[in-house]
């Protein structure tokens, strides 16, 4: 019985574990189905992922957005997730059918970085590139397109001293990268290489992803050794049957800034100076207030299979310097088209862009600084004292009859400007044209074929007018004008295959390889005459009396390149885990030597995420990758090699004669070198990608060494000596193009991103960068006989200071290195104290160059406000002040023009040596300035015709901290384009404005 008993027991657990087991398996197989769309258009999206969480059970969405799936009675959370959109979890619980929507995720959307001829993973990236995507620009009035980046991408310099709205910036990526050749990034705009800036706007700009090292520029070849920025403009909306008109308008107002203190008319009279009786400030004459307005349409649509963007662009900038304007009209077509299944792939660009500036001479704004501010600015106004009525009616008569009844006197390097500005005249109508067409079509699954053709149209057509009434240049001459054109074309072709596989497990593979052909066309034309009768501008030359002598030419030239490249580059991607890519182009351009045509252009790259292989604690990514990559550099004219002829004097071939038998005789510029090639940039790069606590903080780190051989610099020979690199030949002209220079430099990037900073209600998104550089330093220079211990370049000018360079470039040393005598003192009766007066003893003073630069971006969010601003500086260079190097002293001969206010004026003694350069006239250029700020509010918008409507105003250049008592602080990187003489602010700086905007955008459905 008890044996029995005991079956019994089991045989009921085994019925209750058979029961369990039963219900367990009819539980398991519970079916949920449900429906994805998309939250904006609640369109359906096929291809969603939809798994259990904690589990690799799952499906995906059918092409209605469908999906089944069974679950487990452990199963507490579905997670739904697709490209482009945010993730989204759902809590199981009893529930049989789900109704999901998914939102865009902008973010994710740019993970894909733009690369030379394509794009890549951003977790895949080994080189040093930065992305900067729409939400991270500088906000303002920015004509220039690169301004949105200034302080934005850790080692990029973007600079503009002053605030002419016709200058453009001045970029540097990584410091200098040549002082012969090109020293600024190659612009690529939708894949356009080399295009005009002025051709896109920048409001129709989506991204930029800038190519630091030499190993993610090498791709390009010689093109890219000074780095590469690539422009992303804006895509029409890849949805179906939406289009939208978004409408961006504002206004700005430019009051000018930072005038440097001067005497007054009282001060500059006690001071020993001539009173003509009037107080005048000439600052005040010359500048304005200046009224500015932009406004942006654009229509973005989509339909089946088809995007579309067209926008226009209206930009017109008044400086704050009366008679200069920029004003600009852009127009963009962007279309792209998919074709037999989206397997064939069409996009077309059309760009053109025309911009009217018109300028005046900067030497206005040098006298405006120190002309006599006792002078009037009619002869009308100045009262002669012991003048009777007839001389005074004679010389105002004369006055109008000469100068246009402007106050002039002939003393030495004096002009009034008022005048200045009213009697002469510049201008540049520039049309610049760029169109692109690119097709790709998948052969396979795996190979992509592509071909792209763009041709960037620019012509510049300059004039220059000097009235027959201006003292300063047409005066001499019965006035002056002139016209240049200027035309630029370039066509490019490229075809690419791509492949992509999983060549064995868990190793992804994608070969990319390509030819292209880039064609250089240039042509020119100038005429300009003198000696009119009546002022006529410059658009009737004819009317000038004289074709030859000063103030007259005429001239043409063209020319024409071809650089045809093949390249190829290999990535390898390793359980997305470990990363590699290999790149190399081969390129042959017709503008060097025959023997020196082709060169070859490698680069490896490498780099690994351990935090898929270690626990790394707070790390969510921590990427070490090294890079290596070799550039070129292309001469700056095609002719180089062949050594370039110009036009020499009229020559009568008979005197009797001498107007038939006249003939323009030729002229050697520069000695042929048939031996010239690539000017070659080495740059080796460490850096590490890395992301702490899921991403709150994100950033990279590079250290940077670059190493350039073979420099291209056009240099003095002596006439008459054997041409080494002709042998048999003799040097017939004083220069020659040569690769005679080796150099160096290196440095460090930081970069520092915090997401979403919770202060209480309010989102802060800040990001820091740094750059600390190593300067540039001069490893060689010279080459066979030809030996150069150093370079001197800028001379301060008239009066005076017209032969002693003060940027000494010597072998060993930093480039832009100022030498001179040290300031010790005054003596009692004002006169310098110098260390010494013998060049031979002059001393290293300091650099023009900065060793770092640094940015500090900020993002604030509360409900529908937003707040944006930007602290950018930079920090250890010199400045020659030349407004305290010509006008600080009271020598005799400098009475008459007013003194700049510093510690030495008008103190006790006066200075009364000559103005001399010495260290007293280098200050430190450190500076930290607020660049912009904008304040913005989104109104809450129920109209079913309007999606958004935001409202902002802002401010750029709001305060400077800085010791630097010229004009701008602002880093020079050249002087007037030289690379040689950096550091020198010019008398004729332009003044600095301050800038107040307000506008809206608002977008139509």
């Amino acid at each position: 019985m008890r044996n029995y008993l005991q079956k019994l027991k089991a045989f009921a657990m085994v019925s209750v574990l058979m029961i369990f087991s039963i219900a367990s398996a009819f539980a398991q197989g519970r079916e949920v189905s449900g429906t994805v769309l998309d939250a904006t258009l609640r369109d359906p999206l096929p291809g969603v992922t939809v798994l259990v969480k904690g589990t690799t059970r799952g499906t995906t969405t059918d092409l209605d957005g469908k999906f089944k799936l069974d679950v487990q009675p452990g199963d507490a959370t579905l997670v739904f997730s697709f490209v482009g959109f945010t993730a989204q979890e759902v809590a199981i619980g009893n529930q049989s059918v789900f109704n999901i929507e998914l939102a865009e995720d902008i973010q994710s959307l740019q993970e894909a970085v733009v690369i030379g001829y394509g794009t890549q993973d951003k977790k895949e990236i080994t080189s040093a590139v930065t992305n900067v995507g729409t939400e991270q620009f500088n906000r303002g009035n920015f004509p220039n397109p690169t301004q949105l980046l200034q302080g934005k991408v850790a080692g990029l310099s973007v600079t503009r001293a002053g605030g002419n709205p016709n200058s453009q910036p001045t970029l540097r990526l990584r410091g200098i990268s040549s002082f012969g050749a090109t020293q600024s990034p190659l612009i690529v705009l939708d894949g356009v290489i080399g295009a005009s800036i002025d051709a896109v706007d920048p409001n129709d700009i989506e991204s930029f992803d800038v190519l630091k090292d030499a190993s993610a520029a090498a791709i390009y070849g010689t093109r890219g050794a000074a780095g590469v920025i690539l422009i992303t403009t804006k895509k029409g909306s890849s949805k179906k049957g939406v289009s939208n008109v978004t409408i961006n308008t504002f206004g700005a107002v430019e009051v000018p800034t930072n005038l440097i203190p001067i005497l007054s008319p009282e001060e500059f009279v006690a001071r020993g100076g001539t009173d003509y009786g009037s107080r005048t400030d000439w600052r005040d004459e010359v500048t304005q207030t200046a009224l500015n307005g932009t406004v942006n349409a654009s229509v973005t649509g989509g339909f089946e299979n088809t995007n579309y963007l067209a926008s226009v662009n209206y930009r017109n900038n008044d400086g704050i310097v009366k008679g200069t304007n920029r004003e600009t009209l852009n127009t963009r077509f962007n279309l792209n088209h998919g074709a037999l299944q989206n397997r064939l792939r069409m996009n077309m660009g059309l760009a053109y862009t025309q911009t009217n500036t018109t300028d005046v001479n900067g030497e206005a704004v040098r006298y405006a600084t120190i002309y006599n501010p006792t002078a009037p600015i009619f002869e009308r106004d100045f009262i002669g004292t012991g003048e009777s009525t007839v001389d005074r009616d004679t010389r105002i008569a004369n006055a109008n009859r000469d100068f246009g009844g402007y106050f002039q006197r002939p003393l030495f390097d004096y002009f009034n400007p008022v005048a200045l500005i009213n009697q002469q005249k510049f201008t540049n109508d520039i049309k610049s044209a760029i169109y692109s067409y690119r097709m790709e079509y998948d052969l396979s699954d795996k190979f992509i074929i592509a071909t792209q053709f763009s041709e960037d149209r620019l012509s510049v057509n300059s004039t220059e007018f000097f009235s027959y009434q201006d003292y300063n240049v047409g005066f001499g001459r019965s006035g002056s004008a002139g016209q240049s054109l200027f035309n630029r074309t370039t066509s490019i072709w490229n075809g690419t295959i791509r492949f992509q596989d999983e060549i064995f497990d868990k190793m992804d593979f994608t070969f990319l390889g390509g030819a292209e052909t880039q064609i250089f066309n240039e042509n020119g034309f100038n005429a300009s005459s003198s000696r009119f009768l009546f002022d006529q501008g410059a658009n009737n030359l004819g009317a000038g009396g004289l074709r030859f002598g000063p103030g007259t030419g005429m001239g043409s030239f063209a020319t024409r390149a071809v650089l045809n490249s093949v390249f190829g580059r290999a990535n390898f991607n390793y359980n997305n885990t470990y990363f590699f890519s290999a790149s190399v182009r081969a390129e042959t351009y017709s503008g060097f030597g025959k023997e020196n045509q082709t060169g070859i252009f490698p680069a490896v790259t490498a780099g690994a995420d351990l935090t898929q292989v270690l626990d790394m604690g707070p790390f969510s990514q921590f990427k070490p990758r090294v890079s290596l990559g070799v550039v070129g550099q292309l001469p700056p004219s095609p002719t180089l090699a062949l050594g370039i002829f110009g036009n020499g004097n009229r020559i009568p071939l008979n005197l009797a004669e001498p107007i038939n038998s006249v003939f323009v005789g030729v002229n050697q510029l520069s000695n042929p070198n048939p031996q010239l090639k690539w000017e070659t940039t080495q740059e080796l790069n460490f850096g590490l990608d890395y992301a702490l606590l899921n991403g709150k903080i994100t950033g990279t780190m590079d250290y940077w060494r670059r190493n350039i051989s073979d420099l291209l610099f056009n240099t003095q020979v002596p006439v008459g000596a054997p041409n080494e690199f002709l042998p048999g030949n003799f040097y017939t002209a004083t220069t020659i193009w040569a690769n005679i220079a080796d150099l160096s430099s290196a440095g460090f990037e930081f970069l520092v991103n915090v997401n979403n900073i919770k202060l209480g209600a309010v989102n802060w998104n800040p990001s820091a960068n740094f750059t600390i550089y190593r300067r540039t330093t001069i490893d060689r220079i010279g080459v066979g006989s030809i030996s150069l211990p150093e370079i001197r370049q800028a001379t301060p000018g008239s009066p005076g200071q017209n032969n002693n360079e003060i940027v000494w470039n010597r072998v060993g040393e930093e480039i832009g290195n100022f030498y001179g005598p040290k300031f010790l003192g005054l003596t009692e009766n004002g006169e310098y104290i110098l260390s010494t007066e013998r060049p031979e003893e002059f001393e290293n003073l300091g650099n023009g160059l900065p060793t770092a630069d640094f940015g500090f971006s900020n993002s604030f969010s509360y409900k529908n406000w937003d707040l944006n601003f930007l602290l950018r500086g930079s920090v250890g260079h010199l400045i020659y002040n030349s407004f305290r190097g010509f006008y600080e002293n009271a020598d005799g001969a400098s009475n008459t023009w007013n003194s700049v206010v510093t510690k030495n004026t008008p103190t006790n003694p006066l200075v009364t040596s000559t103005p001399t350069f010495s260290d007293l006239y280098l200050e430190r250029g450190d500076f930290v300035r607020l660049d912009n700020l904008q304040l913005g509010y989104n109104l809450p918008v129920k109209s079913a015709a309007i999606s958004n409507f935001r409202l902002y105003a802002g401010v750029q250049n709001l305060f400077t901290i800085t010791q630097f008592s010229g004009v701008d602080p602002e880093v020079r990187w050249t002087d007037d384009g030289n690379p040689l003489a950096p550091g020198i602010e010019r008398r004729n700086t332009y003044f600095v404005p301050r800038t107040w905007t307000a506008g809206l955008t608002f977008t139509l459905k």
